[in-house]
């Protein structure tokens, strides 16, 4: 008899907070590991806490574990389950911060726009995070071979602690295959991936992670973003999933004023680097 798959953990506890101190709670939406986040939990003020949820974890958002675990569709189908496993302080607790690397802050953004006025964070602090609106959607097949290529070279360079010196700019008019080949020749020299990896190997890693991207897409297809009365940061990495927009799409939604800064790294190793990782740890504390 084949052991029941155990159930993966949704909250995970970086750092608990003292008596009376405010804690942040980051959504996190997998690709990296949950341990990423430890770094910015450590460098928090003494008695800040910090919980990160683990939305890869959550039903119908993770892979079915079992017949009949059905797949959530709308972004409104995600916050009910975040909802069973997390819900706010009470009323003359101490305030808390809602964060959100990647995906993560769109999560922590429409959930802070479902909650009642006086049950609201203090503050919203977006990592890198892409606004869900209508000028920054796309389609599946709006999305560039050689932008997904580009991307997949910055997270697989992050996995491996090594920069993978690829661009999407070199990667322009390629096929998945070319583009993939080339991946892999610039991981292998900078010793990102051993050269005994192969492609076929590459290419099931890469489809697992276009997955992803993906179906964060369908999550958001028909969700549209309201304004929210809570001061947002945007924290953009220096060299992010997109270049070339200030603010992310996120001033409009911002109700009650939004600050951009610029942190060091990429949109994944933003999360590790300790330059980095000290701009994370101030945003947060500052609510």
């Amino acid at each position: 008899m084949r052991p029941r798959p155990r159930e993966p953990e949704v909250l995970r506890l970086h750092r608990q907070a003292a008596p009376g101190r405010p804690t942040a709670l980051l959504f996190h939406p997998g690709a990296l590991p949950v341990s990423v986040h430890r770094a910015t939990a450590e460098a928090l003020p003494d008695g800040v806490g910090m919980t990160v949820l683990d939305i890869s974890a959550l039903p119908g958002y993770r892979p079915p574990m079992r017949e009949g675990e059905a797949e959530v569709g709308t972004l409104a189908e995600l916050l009910e389950h975040l909802r069973k496993e997390w819900s706010p302080p009470p009323a003359g607790a101490a305030p808390y911060v809602l964060t959100g690397w990647s995906f993560g802050g769109v999560v922590a953004h429409a959930l802070t726009a479902s909650l009642p006025a006086a049950e609201r964070p203090s503050k919203l602090v977006l990592l890198d995070s892409i606004a869900a609106t209508e000028a920054y959607t796309r389609r599946d097949d709006e999305l560039e071979v050689a932008t997904l290529l580009s991307w997949f070279a910055l997270y697989l360079g992050a996995r491996r602690g090594r920069a993978v010196p690829v661009s999407a700019a070199s990667l322009t008019g390629r096929d998945t295959d070319r583009g993939l080949t080339q991946v892999l020749a610039a991981a292998v020299a900078c010793g990102a991936l051993a050269d005994d990896v192969t492609l076929p190997g590459l290419r099931k890693l890469y489809a697992g992670y276009v997955d992803g991207l993906l179906r964060n897409n369908r999550l958001t297809a028909t969700h549209r973003p309201v304004p929210v009365d809570v001061p947002i940061t945007l924290v953009r990495a220096k060299r992010g999933l997109i270049q070339d927009e200030e603010d992310l799409g996120w001033r409009p939604l911002a109700g009650a004023g939004l600050t951009v800064r610029q942190c060091p790294g990429d949109h994944y190793t933003m999360l590790s680097r300790p330059d980095a990782v000290r701009v994370l740890a101030d945003e947060i504390s500052r609510a």
